[in-house]
Order: C-alpha cells, then structure tokens, then sequence
C-alpha cells in the first residue's frame, strides 16, 4: 500500500467510526443490537477493511462489545461503570494540573487558559441561561480543559486522558445539555467555573496538592450530572445517549 492510499484507509475509517459512534450516541443503534461488518458497510459506505478497524476502535472506546458469533454488539452500561469512567478522568486530570502546577507555567503559557476563563464568565453571568448558551458552554468548556491539560506538558498524560475521555459519558461535558433545562444548572455552571477560577490560580501559585484536589473534585460535577439526568427523565431528549444506560432493575 502507497502513502496516498494509506492515508485514505485512515481517513475512511475515521469517517465510519464517526458515523458510527454518531448512531450509537445518538440512539439510532440500540443496546443489544448488532452489527456486523456488511451492515455497517451499509451504513457508512465505506469498504470493508477501514469499517473492521473502525469497529475495533469503537470496541476499544467501550462502545461496542465482539461477540463469538461475528460481528459486534451495541454495549449498555450501568451507572457504576459511568461514574468510575468519571473518576478516572479526574484523577488523571488532577494530575495533569499538578504537573502544570509543579514544573511551572509562563504568564505568556497561561494567557489563553486565562482568556478561555473570562469567556466562560461571561457565558455564566446569564441568569437564565439559555439552551443556545448551554451549547456554546459545552465548546468553551471543552476548550478550557483541553489548554490546562497541555499546560502538563506532558505527552503521555495528554494521551491517556484523551483515551479516557473518550469513554461513553466520560468526558468534561458530557452531561451539560442534559442538565440544561434543570432547575439546578444555573447553580451547578457557577460552581464548574469558581472550579475552574481555583485551578488556574493554583497553577499560578505552583499549588500542585490544591490544582490536584481541585481537578478531582470538578470531574464530581459531572457525576452529579448523571444523576440528575436519571433523575429528571423528562429531558432526555437532550441526551439521547442515556438510552444505552441500564436501568437498576435490569
């Protein structure tokens, strides 16, 4: 195989796990339900050899589970699974603030962590706060977690927090809009942010201990999302990706 035509194999099957990854979030693919390769050929139209890696993938996220028969099957998951994903991530991205913390950051380094802060206030400042508002959060938001943890400088970490972000529900805001027509998310945004106003004083101060106690708390939020989202079932339409979790009789 060329260069040219390795490119376009990855490139295919970046396109069919998207796709695919899009359906199993978004409901269209069920717990339970399986997929084999000629169907997800279908689906994506995209050829068989990028289609088996992109399955593979989305295995390797937690979405999809092999089964013995061939094929693939749309994974559920229960709310420990979730909550111990979120865990993860925090505990990684405390981490990630400590490095930032520890082995120091330039006042030019931390100016668009800064920048993405002030944004964020502006945003939070809304009172109500709108879904459109909550949809632009969910950017900056993610913006905001993405510079601290390059301000780690460390490879490595980024990798694995990227791995685990990836997980279903585990990432930053994976739970916002869920939590947007809730009575709680103007009170839960402000404490999200006074979260994030801490850590970057920390770094500043080279607080490592306080950015690391901070980062693992902040991750807890999201927890706290999850279960007002179970909690408030009538705006699931907002998280149509909760379809895949379990429900406790199960």
């Amino acid at each position: 195989m060329n260069e040219r035509d390795a490119e376009r194999s990855v490139s295919q099957t970046v396109r069919a796990q998207l796709a695919l990854r899009d359906m199993i979030l978004s409901g269209r693919l069920r717990p339970g339900e399986r997929i084999s390769e000629l169907q997800a050929v279908d689906i994506t139209g995209v050829s068989r050899t990028p289609v088996r890696l992109a399955l593979v993938r989305l295995e390797d996220e937690g979405l999809l589970q092999a089964i013995p028969s061939g094929g693939f099957m749309v994974k559920a998951f229960t709310e420990r699974d979730i909550l111990d994903s979120i865990e993860l991530r925090g505990t990684l991205e405390g981490l990630a603030a400590r490095f930032a913390a520890e082995r120091g950051v330039s006042a030019r380094s931390l100016e668009p962590l800064k920048e993405c802060l002030a944004d964020l206030d502006q945003l939070v400042r809304q009172d109500p706060i709108s879904v459109e508002a909550f949809s632009a959060y969910v950017t900056m938001n993610a913006r905001f977690h993405a510079l601290l943890n390059e301000l780690s400088a460390s490879a490595p970490l980024i990798r694995e927090i990227d791995r685990v972000s990836a997980l279903p529900f585990a990432s930053p805001s994976a739970f916002v809009m869920a939590q947007s027509a809730l009575p709680e998310a103007h009170q839960i945004l402000l404490i999200g942010q006074d979260h994030h106003r801490i850590v970057v004083d920390a770094i500043e101060n080279r607080e490592g201990a306080r950015a690391e106690a901070v980062m693992r708390e902040h991750s807890r939020l999201a927890a706290r999302n999850l279960r007002l989202a179970i909690r408030n079932r009538t705006h699931l339409e907002l998280m149509p990706a909760l379809a895949l979790l379990k429900s406790s009789a199960e």
